[in-house]
């Protein structure tokens, strides 16, 4: 289902209670905050680990963010710091290099909240929700591709393979079929226009999710280079993680989850060579796990953001060892990049 961090208690004007982080009070805790310590908010959105984690200790943050709009929003939270919080407008796959940029060359801790925030979903000329008719764009920063473009261009065959691997849509092909012949008669450019294409195609029960709802996801995360964001992400936090510094993900997709807990999990262990291939490197431990299953919300917490539902988090511990070796293809999924999908024609099959 689409899930998004930031969420909150809904106030009494019925808007969302933004600074309200999901799974706060665990991600701090594995975060082992200290004074003097150095740590990377690598998902800033509306501020609401940065502010808990200089709540806690007389320490420094450093908060990346791939949306202006959501560093031009953390400004006063800036000027309250004084001094002790720097935002940096970039993708968090890049949290070694700003770490680096900021004099650090290493640091205490690292928190990823991983998805789409509250406010991005709340603003229909984002795109990113059909609770809200507007422009079909989904982009988390305001460059590159939309996903109207993807819709436009991506062939049956790759956007079949797009809903059903991203958004675990049991009709991806059925969905996929009915896009590439709604947009022979028109463009594709509206979330409604979309979600209803997907509304005739999957056919919810009552009580349900929305039908379009894997079919959003799956773009999403396919238009923003998600997964491939949070395996870069995370082999660059194990980079830059001082011995003793602390990782923590929160995350709100199975796929994610399953990507935190594969690299944790490799990077967990010593690697051993096989009696096939004495000869083979044998690479130390980098991490000691700290969680040993997913952290969840309890029942407060859900019932007061329904969106921390869906939310897991796992911790790990960096060890005196040398990053290991990238594991990026054992971890993502097979598709098409984001680049070759728009080079595609606007055949009805591939």
């Amino acid at each position: 289902m689409m899930t998004s961090r930031g969420g909150g208690q809904p106030p009494a004007d019925g808007g969302l209670a933004r600074h309200i982080p999901v799974l706060g009070g665990p991600a701090l805790e594995f975060l082992n905050v200290r004074a003097g310590g150095v740590y990377i908010d690598a998902t800033f959105g509306a501020g609401g680990y940065a502010r808990a984690i200089l709540a806690t200790a007389n320490c420094k943050v450093i908060g990346i963010d791939r949306d202006q709009q959501a560093i031009a929003g953390g400004f006063d939270l800036v000027a309250d710091a004084q001094g002790r919080l720097v935002l940096i407008e970039d993708r968090f796959s890049q949290v070694a290099d700003v770490a680096r940029a900021c004099g650090h060359d290493a640091v205490d801790g690292v928190v990823f909240d991983v998805g789409v925030s509250s406010m991005q979903l709340d603003e229909a000329a984002r795109g990113f929700s059909f609770r809200f008719d507007g422009p079909l764009d989904m982009r988390m920063g305001g460059a590159g591709p939309s996903a109207a473009d993807v819709v436009a261009h991506a062939s049956e065959r790759n956007l079949a393979a797009i809903i059903a691997t991203l958004g675990e849509e049991r009709h991806a092909r059925a969905v996929a079929r009915a896009i590439v012949r709604a947009r022979e008669q028109a463009p594709i450019k509206t979330t409604g226009a979309l979600a209803d294409i997907v509304g005739r195609i999957v056919h919810a029960r009552p009580g349900a999710i929305h039908p379009a709802t894997r079919t959003f996801q799956a773009l999403r995360i396919f238009v923003n280079e998600e997964l491939d964001e949070l395996v870069a992400g995370l082999h660059a936090a194990e980079d830059i993680l001082r011995p003793g510094g602390r990782l923590v993900a929160v995350s709100f997709h199975s796929l994610e989850d399953r990507i935190v807990k594969s690299f944790l999990a490799a990077r967990g262990r010593r690697s051993a060579g096989s009696r096939h291939a004495p000869e083979a490197i044998h690479e130390p431990a980098s991490f000691r796990i700290l969680t040993s299953r997913p952290v969840v919300a309890d029942d407060a917490e859900a019932t007061a953001n329904p969106r921390a539902r869906s939310a897991k988090l796992r911790a790990a511990e960096r060890i005196d060892a040398p990053a290991g070796a990238s594991i990026a293809d054992a971890l993502l999924p097979r598709l098409p990049s984001l680049a070759d999908a728009l080079r595609e024609t606007t055949g009805r099959r591939s």
